[in-house]
């Protein structure tokens, strides 16, 4: 429920609102009720990024520290214990939701440890040690879109778990999610598992790739200069357009119509990084921009404000825009901006990012424990 006009159209035009933030603060003090209640928020998505600075607020997991410390737990337990809790927590916090729209909100996704990436033995175990630690039925496992991430997605939702992929940012990757997603499933199914039960969501990422792509037109002088100037925040809203093509393509297969009969439910597009970081758009054009009936848009929550208060949806700005958005591709190829050098730059640097997250985390947990065990 919300009162905020552009939030009730967002829902109301397909679009899942979740919160791309947790902590431990936001679930005691009942804030995360409250944007269920007030904002319209019907899931909640996490990362490295995100618990490194909720657990830097140390006061909020004090009494928790204390006791890991006390039971001597190594660190890499610590850090599982205080954010499968959170993750727990919110799960509780969003049954309702997930009740209510019968296992297709009311998600709480967490990630595996991104150092993992490159692994695919490793994140199959930690997704099922994730899976076995929270123990909700609301929990999606964050696996990101990695060549090694592409089998354990595969593998883990064969054993049942539901997968959120993650760091997505090129068509020919999204295209193996998918595929990877169907496997899955197919697999499951021999298994004799319920596939019904079963939810995934492909989080395909948006303002990074502006970030990347203007940067370089910047860098663009001579006569192509004005051309590189008008095409200035238009690569991310145009690949995530052609995203969605991609996933009505997949979804209207016989492959996929078979297993929709034994009542699977597809891969929603997840829309994140969605925080505006160039000032001199919108502050909401990666939501506006990307309305589209089974999609989620996770927002951080200065996003989510920034739509309540002025945000302009006009209905699905998806449908008839693929030749326009292969056109803003082609043009960036034509000034020599290479589309597959952009993305792998960018999946590297998100991996890279994540794990940079997760050290800090781990040496800030490290310091709290030690201080609690003095």
């Amino acid at each position: 429920m919300t009162d905020s006009a552009p939030l009730k159209a967002l829902a109301d035009n397909g679009v899942s609102i979740w919160l791309d933030d947790l902590s431990r603060e936001r679930l005691t003090s009942g804030n995360l009720q409250e944007v269920i209640d007030t904002k319209g928020v019907v899931g909640v998505t996490t990362n490295p990024s995100i618990f490194q600075v909720a657990l830097s607020d140390g006061e909020s997991y004090s009494e928790q520290v204390a006791e890991l410390a006390a039971d001597k737990s190594s660190l890499d337990e610590a850090v599982t214990a205080m954010t499968t809790q959170d993750v727990r927590d919110a799960c509780d916090v969003l049954l309702p939701v997930f009740e209510e729209t019968k296992g297709l909100d009311g998600r709480v996704s967490i990630e595996v440890d991104p150092r993992l990436a490159h692994d695919t033995d490793a994140t199959v175990a930690q997704a099922k040690e994730l899976s076995a630690l929270v123990d909700r039925p609301n929990l999606l496992v964050k696996i990101p879109a990695t060549v090694e991430g592409l089998p354990a997605i595969t593998r883990v939702m064969a054993e049942g778990i539901s997968v959120n992929v993650t760091l997505i940012f090129s068509l020919d990757r999204y295209r193996a999610v998918m595929n990877a997603f169907l496997t899955g499933l197919e697999q499951a199914r021999e298994q004799g598992k319920d596939v019904g039960g079963i939810a995934s969501v492909a989080s395909f990422f948006v303002s990074r790739v502006d970030s990347e792509v203007d940067k370089r037109l910047d860098a663009v002088t001579g006569e192509h200069a004005e051309t590189a100037k008008s095409l200035k925040g238009k690569a991310a809203i145009a690949n995530a357009r052609l995203a969605y093509q991609a996933y009505e393509e997949v979804f209207s297969t016989p492959r996929w119509k078979n297993l929709e009969a034994d009542g699977a439910k597809p891969q929603r597009p997840l829309w994140a990084s969605t925080g505006v970081k160039d000032p001199a758009y919108p502050d909401t054009m990666y939501v506006t921009e990307l309305v589209a009936p089974g999609t989620v848009n996770t927002m951080p929550e200065k996003t989510l404000d920034a739509v309540a208060d002025h945000g302009e949806i006009t209905g699905n700005a998806i449908e008839g825009t693929y030749e326009e958005s292969s056109e803003v591709l082609d043009a960036l190829e034509r000034l020599g901006i290479s589309y597959s050098d952009v993305t792998a730059q960018l999946e590297k640097e998100g991996v890279d990012k994540f794990a940079k997250s997760w050290d800090e985390l781990l040496d800030g947990v490290r310091a709290e424990l030690e201080k609690a065990a003095r």
